[in-house]
């Protein structure tokens, strides 16, 4: 799908699949277009089973965790579910400290998190 530049999109099943462009994910511009793109699958797919496979990413900005929260209220707003996967220690531990891990459903492979679907 070549509408979007900071992710990649398929489907497996039922869920739509995410996988991340950009290793870093910092820059307050790219963040704002990472947030257009994936709500875009809310408001304007109506995707109700996403996951986000961060398999790549080794920086996540904290604007971008707040980007993730508003996906998750809107996916949970439709009925839908967001699972999270392959999200490196790094990052893993920002999730902890931020108690955000209690928030999403975060699996350590995408295998893990479609089998949860």
């Amino acid at each position: 799908m070549s509408q979007y530049r900071r992710i990649d999109v398929s489907k497996t099943g039922d869920v739509t699949l995410v996988r991340f462009q950009d290793k870093k994910i910092l820059d307050e511009s790219m963040i704002e277009e990472f947030g257009t793109e994936l709500f875009g699958l809310i408001d304007l797919d109506n995707r109700k089973a996403i996951l986000l496979n961060f398999e790549g990413v080794e920086f996540l900005g904290s604007a971008a965790l707040g980007k993730l929260i508003t996906l998750d209220r809107k996916v949970k707003g439709r009925q839908g579910r967001l699972k999270l996967s392959n999200i490196c220690p790094e990052i893993l531990e920002v999730f902890e400290v931020t108690k955000l891990n209690r928030v999403f459903d975060i699996r350590s492979s995408e295998e893990d998190a479609l089998a949860a679907f």
